[in-house]
C-alpha cells in the first residue's frame, strides 16, 4: 500500500512505533527506551457467528495498537494470531490446541523482547480474560517472577466501562453480539453480512451463581451448550455509529491502562 505524503508525515510524527517497521539499530534503541512494549494477541481465524468474518478479534487488536502508537511512546511487537481457543473448537478456524505449547510460544516471544531491553510488557488480549487471557496470565506471572520485569494483561472485558455496557439494548450478549457486530460494521463493513445475522441467546439460562464455569459453543445438539449459530446476543440491533462509540470507549480504557502501567515501578538495577 502506498501512503500519501500527509499520511507518511503523520506516521513519522507518531510517538510510538511498530517493531516490524524499524531497522535493527532503531529497534535496539527503541526497545530499551520505550516505557513499555505491547505484545498483542488477536486470533486471526476464530468463528464469530454466521455474519462476521473470522478475523474479528485481530482487527480490534490492530485498531487498539494503532491508537497506542499514535498516542504514546510505546513499541508494538508483531501480533500473535493463533491461540488456545477451546470454546470455539467445534467451528472452523486455527488454534494451538495444546495450552502448554501456546504458553511456551508466547513466553519465548516475550522473553526475546526482554532480552533486547523491554522494561515492561503489556499483553493485549482481544479475547476475554477467562478464555484467551488465561494462558497469557500464566506467562505474565512467570515473567514477573523469573525476569523481574513488570507485566500487564489487558483483556477485552477489562476495557468494558459502564458507558460501554450502556450501549447495549439486547437482552444479553457475549459473542458476535450487538456491540461486537456494531464494531465491525464500523471497522470492516464490507465483510459483515447482516442478512445472515440471527438472534441467539442460547439454551442455557444466564448464570446467577458464583464460580468459574467455562463456556462452550458446542455443535452437539444433545449438549446444553449447543449453538447452531456460534454467537450469543442479538447482532440485528447493531449499527456502525454504535460501533464507532464502542471503539472510542474501549480506546479510552486501553490508553488509561497503558499510561498507568508505564509508571509502574521498575526493579532497582
Amino acid at each position: 500500500m502506498i501512503l500519501a505524503p500527509l499520511a507518511l508525515a503523520a506516521a513519522a510524527a507518531a510517538p510510538g512505533a511498530y517493531l516490524g517497521e524499524l531497522r535493527w539499530p532503531e529497534a535496539e534503541a527503541r526497545l530499551k527506551q520505550a516505557p513499555l512494549v505491547v505484545l498483542p494477541f488477536g486470533p486471526e481465524a476464530k468463528e464469530h457467528g454466521p455474519h462476521l468474518p473470522l478475523n474479528a478479534d485481530a482487527k480490534v487488536a490492530e485498531y487498539l495498537c494503532a491508537r497506542a502508537v499514535e498516542s504514546l511512546p510505546v513499541v508494538v511487537a508483531p501480533s500473535i494470531h493463533h491461540g488456545w481457543l477451546p470454546a470455539f473448537r467445534g467451528f472452523p478456524g486455527t488454534e494451538v490446541a495444546d495450552p502448554t505449547i501456546f504458553i511456551k510460544y508466547v513466553d519465548a516471544v516475550a522473553r526475546s523482547l526482554i532480552r533486547w531491553g523491554a522494561r515492561r510488557i503489556v499483553f493485549l488480549n482481544t479475547s476475554i480474560s477467562k478464555a484467551g487471557g488465561l494462558p497469557l496470565s500464566i506467562v505474565a506471572r512467570d515473567l514477573r517472577a523469573d525476569e523481574g520485569v513488570p507485566t500487564l494483561v489487558v483483556s477485552w472485558d477489562d476495557l468494558e466501562s459502564a458507558a460501554y455496557r450502556a450501549l447495549e439494548t439486547q437482552e444479553r450478549g457475549g459473542h458476535a453480539d450487538e456491540i461486537e457486530t456494531s464494531i465491525h460494521l464500523f471497522l470492516q463493513p464490507g465483510l459483515v453480512q447482516m442478512d445472515k445475522a440471527v438472534t441467539d441467546y442460547g439454551r442455557q439460562p444466564a448464570k446467577d451463581y458464583p464460580g468459574y464455569e467455562p463456556g462452550l459453543y458446542s455443535r452437539d445438539p444433545k449438549d446444553p451448550a449447543y449453538s447452531e449459530s456460534g454467537l450469543t446476543g442479538d447482532p440485528k440491533r447493531a449499527s456502525a455509529e454504535k460501533g464507532r462509540r464502542a471503539l472510542e470507549l474501549l480506546t479510552e480504557q486501553w490508553l488509561k491502562a497503558l499510561r498507568g502501567f508505564s509508571e509502574a515501578p521498575l526493579p532497582t538495577p
